[in-house]
C-alpha cells in the first residue's frame, strides 16, 4: 500500500510517502523553494501545495502518481465548517476565504499528480494526524498521546491514547485555550516574529519567572489537571495587543534593546507552560491509564517542558518524533489512513530523522565545477573535519540524507569546537548572524553522554535534540560554547547505528581532544537548512566558513 501525505494547511507544508506502513521519505518544501515555512499561513493558500516535496517523494520512493494507492491531506475541511466560528478571526471574511481554498485541494492535488483522483484523497484529522505521527513510529505496542498545539481544525490540545493499530481521542481542549497562539503572541510582544518561539525559550533562561507570574496567572489558569487559556490574549490583535501591553507593559520594537522585563515575561511564560503542559499530563496519565507516552505538535518543540514530563515519572518512556510541529503530519496523516485500511504494522518499525535527498559524489563535483571552484578528496573526512574543528575552525558536514524536522542532526550541520569560550561568538559574526543570547547545542557520542550530561530517563528522542539536560558541575568548564546560561545543552545524542559516520567524526574527535562531542547548528544562514550541493556551496560562499565536507570531497575557504 503507498501513501502519499501531505501537509499545507498552515505552515511548514510538507510531504511524505508510506510503503506498507514504512517511512520511506519524507521532507520539508522550504528545503526545495528556499522559502522560510514553505509558504506564509494565510487564509487563501491552503490549496498550495508541497509540489517540491512531493516529487522528491515520488523520485526517492521509486513510485509514478499512478502508483499511488491513497493520498492523505493532514485537516478535515468538513469538521472546521462545523465546529469554527468566523468571529474568532479578526477579519471574519477569512473564515469564508479559508474554507473556499480547503475546498481547491483536491483539484491542487490531481493537478500535481496529473491524474484523477478518483475518491482515494483523504481529509485527515489534524490532531490525528499529529497523534500518528508520534505513536505509530514509537514501536510502543500501547501508549498515551499528548498533542499541543496552535490550532488544528478547532482543537488546541488533545488527549489520546493508542492501542495496536488504533488511536483513541480521550479529551480535547477547542480554541481559544492554545498555548501554541498564547507563544505566538507574546513572540510578538518580545519584538520577534510569530515564529521565534524558540528565540523566546532561550531568552527564558535569563530572566525571574516570578516577576510576572502573578500577570500569566490570569491569562494562563492552571489547575492541578487543567489549564485554560483567556480568550482576549489570544483573540483579536486590538484585544490582544491591549490586554498584554496592560499586563505586561508595551510591546518591545523589532530590533529594539532587549531590557531584563523581556526576559522575566519570557521566564514567565515558560514557567506556566511547563505547568499547563504537565497538568494536562497529569490527567492523560489518570484518563488512559498507560505508562508510556508520545508527544506532538508544536509545543513539543519545547526542550525544557519536554524535560520536565520525561523525568517528572509519570511515564517509564516517552518518545516525540524528530519533527513534531505541523511538518510531521504529512508523515501521521498518511500512516493514519494506512492503518485505517487495514495495514498491518512492521515487524521492525523503528524512526530515522534521515528521510531527506540524498547526493552521489558524481552531482557534488558537477555542483563544485558549476560554482568554479576546485575540490578536493578526502580519504578520511571524518578525521580531517575534527582536526580542522579541533584548531577552532568553522566545519559544514553535508552527508548522507537529509534531516526531516526543523533541527539539523549531523547530515546538514555546521560544526565547531564546544571547548572555546569564542566559539559561539565567532559563528554569530561570520555564519548564524542571530541573537548572541541563543544557545548552541552539542552533538554527543552515546558511549559517553552521560559521563558529560545528566540525560536522564532514556528515550530514543535523545538523538533529535528535544530535551534540556543539565551539564555534570565538574565538566562545564571545559564545554563553554554548549552550554546556556542555565547550564543546561539541547543535548542530540549520536548512535552508531543510527549515523555511522558523524558518530566517525565525533568519535575522531574525541581522540584528539578528550571531548566527545562538537558545537552542532544548523547548515544556513537565515534561510532554510540547505538540502542540495548548490544550497551547500552558496551558503559556504556567502559566509565565512573555514571548510565544506560534502561527502568525499571537500572545499576550503582556500579554494
Amino acid at each position: 500500500m503507498n501513501i502519499l501525505g501531505i501537509n499545507s494547511v498552515f505552515h511548514e507544508s510538507s510531504a511524505a510517502v508510506i510503503v506498507d506502513g514504512r517511512v520511506v521519505a519524507a521532507a520539508e518544501e522550504e528545503r526545495f523553494n528556499r522559502v522560510k515555512h514553505g509558504k506564509e499561513a494565510r487564509p487563501d493558500n491552503p490549496h498550495v501545495l508541497p509540489e517540491h516535496a512531493i516529487r522528491f517523494c515520488l523520485d526517492y520512493a521509486g513510485l509514478g502518481p499512478s502508483d499511488i494507492d491513497q493520498v492523505a491531506y493532514s485537516f478535515v475541511p468538513r469538521l472546521r465548517r462545523a465546529t469554527f466560528r468566523a468571529d474568532w478571526w479578526a477579519n471574519p471574511q477569512n473564515e469564508h476565504t479559508f474554507l473556499q481554498r480547503l475546498g481547491e485541494v483536491g483539484s491542487a492535488t490531481r493537478k500535481v499528480l496529473g491524474r484523477p483522483l478518483r475518491g482515494k484523497l483523504k481529509f485527515v484529522n489534524h490532531h490525528l494526524a499529529h497523534a500518528a505521527s508520534a505513536y505509530f513510529p514509537s514501536g510502543f505496542d500501547r501508549a498515551a498521546i499528548l498533542i499541543i498545539d496552535g490550532i488544528g481544525e478547532a482543537v488546541c490540545s488533545t488527549l489520546a491514547s493508542g492501542n495496536g493499530t488504533r488511536i483513541r481521542t480521550l479529551d480535547t481542549k477547542l480554541f481559544p485555550h492554545s498555548l501554541g497562539f498564547m507563544w505566538e503572541a507574546m513572540s510578538t510582544h518580545l519584538g520577534f516574529s510569530t515564529y521565534d518561539a524558540a528565540k523566546v525559550m532561550g531568552l527564558a533562561a535569563y530572566g525571574d519567572p516570578k516577576a510576572f507570574s502573578r500577570e500569566f496567572a490570569e491569562v494562563i489558569r492552571v489547575t492541578e489537571e487543567d489549564y485554560a487559556v483567556d480568550e482576549e490574549a489570544i483573540g483579536f490583535q486590538s484585544a490582544k495587543s491591549s490586554r498584554h501591553n496592560a499586563l505586561f507593559g508595551n510591546e518591545r520594537g523589532p530590533g529594539a534593546e532587549l531590557l531584563p522585563r523581556h526576559a522575566d515575561i519570557a521566564a514567565a511564560l515558560q514557567a506556566a507552560t511547563d505547568a499547563a503542559v504537565m497538568a494536562m499530563a497529569r490527567r492523560l496519565k489518570r484518563i488512559s491509564g498507560m505508562d508510556r507516552l508520545c508527544i506532538a505538535g508544536g509545543v513539543a518543540l519545547n526542550c525544557v517542558t519536554n524535560t520536565l514530563v520525561k523525568e517528572s515519572g509519570l511515564f517509564s518512556e516517552v518518545f516525540i518524533p524528530s519533527a513534531p510541529h505541523d511538518a510531521g503530519t504529512a508523515i501521521g496523516g498518511a500512516l493514519a489512513v494506512y492503518y485505517a485500511n487495514g495495514g498491518v504494522r512492521p515487524s521492525r518499525i523503528g524512526d530515522t530523522a534521515f528521510l531527506g535527498p540524498q547526493f552521489a559524489e558524481q552531482e557534488v563535483l558537477a555542483a563544485v565545477q558549476a560554482a568554479g571552484l576546485t575540490a578536493k578528496r578526502s580519504k578520511a573526512p571524518a578525521r580531517e573535519a575534527a582536526e580542522m574543528i579541533a584548531d577552532g575552525n568553522i566545519v559544514a558536514w553535508f552527508q548522507g540524507r537529509m534531516e526531516f524536522g526543523p533541527r539539523a542532526l549531523g547530515n546538514r550541520s555546521l560544526l565547531g569546537d564546544p571547548r572555546r569560550p569564542d566559539t559561539r561568538e565567532i559563528f554569530n559574526r561570520r555564519v548564524k548572524h542571530r541573537e548572541d543570547f541563543r544557545p548552541f547545542a552539542p552533538s554527543v557520542l552515546a558511549e559517553h553522554a552521560h559521563e558529560w550530561f545528566d540525560i536522564g530517563q532514556a528515550s530514543l528522542s535523545n538523538d533529535y535534540m528535544l530535551f534540556a539536560c543539565p551539564a555534570k558541575p565538574d565538566r562545564r568548564d571545559r564545554i563553554p560554547a554548549v552550554l546556556h546560561c542555565d547550564g543546561t545543552a539541547r543535548v542530540q545524542i549520536v548512535r552508531r547505528e543510527a549515523n555511522p559516520r558523524f558518530h566517525e567524526l565525533l568519535s575522531c574527535f574525541f581522540a584528539q581532544t578528550g571531548v566527545p562531542m562538537v558545537l552542532n547548528t544548523s547548515f544556513n544562514d537565515n534561510e532554510p537548512i540547505v538540502c542540495t550541493p548548490e544550497h551547500a556551496i552558496a551558503t559556504f560562499r556567502n559566509t565565512r566558513i573555514d571548510a565544506l565536507f560534502m561527502g568525499n570531497v571537500y572545499l576550503t575557504s582556500q579554494t
